[in-house]
């Protein structure tokens, strides 16, 4: 048995449209491989609707620990260098390059920071 959310992550498609569409809280396997082998038109047009420029879905993983969670992508995430868990101390994290500057994210997922590291302005003339 999977659960609606994860079936709407196999099915590539929010876990809004999922229960718009009637995808139960909880579904068999078989079940799941019968709607991928004969999708309904609805998810047929979710697929034809794609452009594919943000994905759906997307795996974040913390860089210190490895702890990993499919999340939604949101419009203000940048490109994160890395993301790591709110929990861990700054010394924990990869080390700054020399020269960068460092911009954090809260809120990404349920648990996460994002990182951007960026070239600093070299204005030391």
């Amino acid at each position: 048995m999977i659960t609606r959310r994860e079936a709407a992550q196999i099915l590539d498609i929010p876990l809004e449209m999922a229960t718009r569409h009637g995808i139960p809280p909880r579904m068999d396997d078989a079940d799941l491989a019968r709607l991928q082998a004969d999708p309904p038109g609805w998810l047929v047009q979710s697929r034809a609707n794609r452009t594919g420029k943000r994905p759906v879905w997307v795996q974040l993983s913390c860089s210190v620990c490895g702890y990993t969670e499919a999340a939604r992508p949101k419009k203000w995430w940048p490109e994160f260098t890395f993301i790591a868990c709110e929990d861990h101390r700054v010394r924990e994290l990869p080390e700054l390059p020399a020269g960068a500057v460092r911009t954090e994210y809260p809120g990404v997922g349920s648990r996460f920071i994002g990182v951007v590291d960026a070239a600093g302005n070299s204005s030391d003339a």
